[in-house]
């Protein structure tokens, strides 16, 4: 399919805010459609996002970018892709290819809009019809957050097995959204309405994009993920509308392998279950890096899944006695590992859901269509205008040994394999539904989940009216109270023995309101509070063991340093009877006589709790707004206590579907509906984002412009 050949047969239209309107003859066009306006408006980083899942980054983008190639080429997450494309159906497919050809003939319209192929010399070259695939794999490979399986290892042999799960206390730093459902009972229009935000690491350019998608057969706005065709995560039909937030299911797994040359001298083998040995495969692979030496990689794939870290070879029997002990194993042995994830062993990502959501009509087709969906797994809310209502979990989570669950596994035990499938659970809506990340739906699918104090405010916010309006929502999306926040106060009056600065700190912060509000100097003084304690919770000598520097790729480091850990457990960290020796009211009280010496002087949050998005070629002069909010409110700008009061998680897109009028619902994103910098529409929608503020749904074609394609 080729520009020539799709000249007229689609039509660009813009609202007021830049977001692209497409209408179409059919799916197919409008699919190629989407292609080329998200080209010509995300040219830059489409490509930076197609080099990411092929592992071919740091060619233009330098070393630094060596370490997630690296990863890329060794987890294969490119040949998944394209396994997963050869085995969609022929509709499917073609659609898909449709949007890719889009993509091809949009791409040389939009680098010439964007310096930054100019300055890095990059220029785009032709995408492959499973490109899709591959970024949507790449977006994903992490979020499900199997890394933390190396954490709760090195936890594990550093204090013992039994304080395996010490640090995780429902709350883990690295995953979360906001999501909520109001029935008609309880809106001024006597129709549902479905609110929430999706939180992410923030990036430049956005990763939701806004657009509307239009032909005969349906009529859909929702928020995209670039390079992605469709609206797979947030989208409204005009009779029914879904939305979703990570269901923090586990359903990848780190298997412990031990390979030996194999007897022929020229391969590798694996020890697989029952004590039979395996052929390995093997190749290697050259990373191509701008201003570098190439890198080389050894690619290896055991029956398990391809092998992502290579460690010095272990005795297996060690190994599986490891639930006994762990002489001779330090904190941080690095052990050969395998990763299995359910796409490489289904060959399915669940791209047939996609088109099959652009569709619906009702929660009926909705809830059929997400029983195709596979990563990742998600809890799901829906509406339609007849009254229908869903709460669900969508998504592929094996059935396997609890241990699974918690940290890697032997490959040679066969207790440890995948047996099938588990069911995904639904439960009716009552009063109203939310989803937070807290325990609830999923439980039985996971371990860690989040606290449940956006939830929990999410639901008192909700009671407190019976007449919702999408703009009554903004005020559930700034709410800026930290219930967290009580554990760690709730140890100040038993303090003893503290200085005259100390006990007019701990006045203040017994009479500070708990809310993370951008004015507040009280907010400000609390951070610097938790972050002394913190920083002197890891310094313990109980937490010796994990205080160096993390082992293995440098991909996985972010879930391995002591401190973040600390700061996002600190909750549970001090109530734990796992650490008798951990002093807790003597660090409270050192971090207490610590901050109030320091005479932090009366700064507003805001100006220290300030964004600082992602860019795979950052702008240093670049000026990124202060927020409110911190990472257990429902505005959750996420700081990592005890490390920096900077965010750079947030919600990467607001928005409130409305069931009565679809045209009365609002949106915003942390940037704008372009990706090129220095564009009208670049940042535009910024000042309100960071307010908690939305913008209109445009739905009327009379109120936009035509632009010419």
């Amino acid at each position: 399919m080729s520009l020539l050949n799709n000249a007229g047969t689609f039509e660009l239209y813009r609202d007021d805010w830049g977001v692209p309107h497409l209408r179409a003859a059919d799916s197919d066009r409008l699919a190629y459609a989407q292609g080329y306006a998200t080209a010509l408006d995300r040219a830059w980083q489409l490509e930076v996002e197609r080099h990411r899942a092929e592992g071919s980054s740091a060619a233009f983008l330098g070393p630094d970018s060596v370490s997630w190639d690296r990863f890329v080429r060794q987890a294969r997450l490119a040949d998944t892709a394209r396994r997963c494309h050869e085995a969609l159906d022929p509709e499917t497919a073609a659609w898909v290819g449709s949007y890719v050809a889009g993509v091809n003939d949009g791409l040389a319209r939009g680098a010439a809009r964007d310096e930054r192929f100019a300055r890095t010399g990059h220029a785009p070259t032709t995408w492959e019809p499973w490109v899709p695939l591959g970024i949507w794999i790449a977006t994903h490979i992490l979020f499900a957050g199997f890394a933390t399986k190396l954490w709760r290892e090195r936890v594990a042999r550093a204090l013992g097995d039994e304080a395996v799960t010490l640090f995780a206390t429902d709350g883990p730093g690295t995953a979360g959204s906001n999501g909520w459902l109001v029935p008609g009972e309880r809106t001024g229009t006597g129709s549902a309405l479905i609110a929430g935000d999706p939180h992410r690491f923030i990036e430049d350019p956005g990763v939701y994009q806004q657009i509307r998608l239009s032909c005969p057969e349906y009529d859909v706005i929702g928020l995209a993920v670039p390079g992605i065709p469709g609206l797979g995560h947030f989208g409204h039909t005009g009779s029914a509308a879904w939305a979703i937030t990570n269901a923090m299911a586990d359903y990848q797994d780190l298997y412990v392998e031990r390979l030996r040359p194999a007897a022929d001298g020229a391969g590798i083998e694996a020890l697989g279950p029952d004590g039979v040995w395996e052929p390995v495969h093997r190749h290697t692979e050259t990373i191509t890096v701008a201003g570098a030496d190439p890198v080389e990689v050894e690619v290896l794939e055991t029956a398990r899944g391809p092998v992502i870290t290579r460690g010095a070879a272990a005795d297996p029997d060690q190994e599986q006695g490891r639930e006994q002990g762990r002489e001779g194993q330090g904190p941080d042995r690095e052990q050969t590992l395998s990763l299995r994830y359910p796409p490489r062993v289904r060959r399915d990502l669940g791209f047939a859901v996609l088109p099959a959501l652009l569709r619906a009509r009702t929660v009926a087709d909705i809830d059929r269509a997400l029983d195709g969906w596979a990563e990742p797994v998600n809890v799901v809310h829906a509406a339609d205008t007849e009254g229908g209502l869903l709460h669900r979990v969508a998504g592929a989570v094996p059935l396997r040994d609890p241990a699974n669950r918690l940290r890697p596994v032997p490959a040679w035990d066969p207790r440890y394999a995948w047996q099938g499938w588990a069911e995904t659970p639904c439960e009716p809506v009552q009063g109203f539904a939310v989803m937070a990340n807290a325990r609830g739906i999923a439980s039985p699918l996971g371990v860690e989940f989040a606290p449940p104090h956006r939830a929990n405010r999410i639901r008192e916010l909700l009671s407190g009216s019976a007449d919702w309006s999408p703009k009554a929502m903004a005020d559930v999306h700034r709410d800026t109270h930290l219930a967290s926040a009580a554990p760690l106060l709730a140890l100040l009056p038993g303090l003893d023995g503290l200085s005259p600065a100390a006990q007019a700190l701990r006045a203040r912060l017994l009479a500070w309101d708990r809310h993370m509000e951008a004015e507040s100097t009280d907010a400000t003084v609390f951070s610097a509070f938790r972050t002394a304690t913190v920083r002197r919770f890891a310094a313990d000598p109980a937490l010796a063991g994990l205080a160096g520097a993390p082992a293995g790729p440098d991909v996985f480091h972010p879930w391995l340093y002591l401190v973040p850990r600390v700061g996002y457990a600190l909750e549970g960290l001090l109530g734990t009877a796992l650490l008798p020796g951990l002093d807790r009211a003597a660090h409270v009280r050192a971090a207490l006589e610590e901050t109030a010496a320091a005479d932090t002087p009366d700064t507003p949050w805001s100006q220290v709790h300030r964004l600082t998005p992602w860019s795979a070629l950052p702008d240093p002069d670049a000026q990124w707004p202060g927020l409110g909010g911190d990472h257990d409110c429902v505005n959750a700008t996420s700081t990592v206590p005890g490390f920096t009061d900077l965010t750079a998680r947030a919600s990467a897109a607001r928005y409130v579907w409305d069931l009565a009028r679809r045209e009365d619902s609002l949106w915003a994103v942390p940037l704008g509906a372009d990706g090129v910098t220095g564009s009208p529409h670049h940042r535009d929608q910024l000042p309100y984002w960071a307010r908690c503020e939305l913008v209109p749904v445009v739905t009327d074609w009379t109120r936009l412009t035509k632009e010419s394609v």
